[in-house]
């Protein structure tokens, strides 16, 4: 299994590096360009024109790579390596995600309605597919009886008292939902919520390889069995993050400054729908807030905007999302992906951090 952690990161990096080309020309062929706000910074004038939607590049290399990995570690091991329910109902999630955002880049860009998909229209496809997702997470339950996703909460394990499927359902939706807005807003600069995710991603390739090694499946093993992870499929969930990774790094090398090709919708919320999909099916909801914590901070600079402005009538940031207010101090474009990389880069390093610690606490 742990082949196809290797495996599946380096097909999604090698799909997205040829492939992310080919559908720069085919888009920009077709003239699906980026519309660009005309009260933004003077400097993304320029952008206006990129091709965009990119997203499709690196749900397909996620998708083929995940699957690839199965097909070469069974030729390489001889051994079946088959797909899990968590890995196909995360990377199920992200694909249903992105076709909401698709079905909105679409109409925006071809249909030239500078709103896309109307709002209602945009949350329903968003609701049916978290919808769906909650409710196959509680199925499929394997020999120990966990299922994909348990009712309830999780930090760096399950805690507390049992929610109950419907506010399960609700919670998941909203970590969905909080999650896909999160990176469609941070989604503002050459390369920002890509790099973001790929470290994020790779903290879910960590986490899911730990879990795996501390299952409780394994407990007769363990130096530490207290402390063991009732997780259902975590070393499959670190194969989808990792694919997820490498996709996502093949994408940056043509997302990055000045970028040649915009995730759009399509990426932002499929990138969202993972990343909840994931700490759902492994367990660690809350540690999510700090593993995404830029992710986190952009969308609280526009919820404080919104609600300053409604309340006194006055702006706390020269422009939301935050990452445009420094822009507008000044702040080259690179300069803030740079020093904002670095503040995921923190969270990521303390988020995981907490988690070691959550383990090494029940020693």
């Amino acid at each position: 299994m742990m082949k196809q952690i290797l495996f599946a990161g380096v097909i999604g990096l090698f799909l997205t590096l040829i492939g992310t080309p080919l559908l720069i020309k085919l888009l920009a062929r077709k003239g699906y360009g980026q519309y660009i706000r005309d009260d933004g910074p003077r400097e993304h004038a320029s952008k206006r024109g990129t091709p965009t939607m990119g997203g499709i590049a690196f749900i397909l290399a996620t998708i083929a790579a995940y699957f690839l990995s199965k097909v070469i570690t069974s030729w390489t091991t001889d051994k079946a390596a088959t797909p899990t329910f968590s890995g196909v109902l995360v990377l199920g999630l992200m694909a249903g995600m992105g076709l909401v955002g698709f079905l909105d880049d679409y109409i925006k860009i071809v249909k030239r309605r500078s709103l896309g998909l109307r709002a209602k229209a945009k949350m329903a496809g968003q609701l049916i597919v978290g919808i769906a997702f909650a409710v196959l997470a509680l199925q499929f339950a394997d020999a120990r009886g966990n299922t994909p996703a348990s009712t309830k909460l999780s930090f760096v394990q399950d805690f507390g008292w049992t929610i109950g499927p419907v506010l399960f359902v609700i919670w998941a939706l909203f970590m969905i939902l909080a999650m896909s807005n999160g990176v469609n807003l941070t989604d503002g600069l050459d390369g920002l919520a890509t790099g973001a995710s790929v470290l994020v991603f790779g903290a879910y390739t960590f986490i899911g390889v730990w879990q795996f090694q501390e299952s409780c499946a394994n407990a007769a093993t363990l130096t530490n069995p207290a402390a063991c992870y009732e997780v259902r499929d975590p070393l499959d969930l670190a194969v989808v993050s990792s694919a997820l990774m490498g996709a996502c790094l093949g994408f940056l090398w043509w997302n990055t400054s000045p970028a040649k090709i915009f995730m759009g919708d399509t990426g932002s919320l499929a990138l969202g729908g993972a990343l909840a999909g994931l700490a759902i099916c492994s367990r660690t909801e809350l540690l999510l807030a700090l593993l995404g914590g830029l992710f986190v901070l952009i969308t609280m600079s526009v919820v404080i905007q919104v609600g300053s402005f409604r309340l006194t009538g006055r702006r706390v940031f020269r422009m939301a999302p935050l990452q445009h207010h420094f822009e507008l101090k000044g702040w080259s474009e690179v300069l803030v992906v740079v020093r904002f990389w670095i503040i995921q880069g923190i969270c990521v390093i303390v988020g995981l951090g907490i988690f070691y610690a959550g383990w090494a606490a029940e020693k």
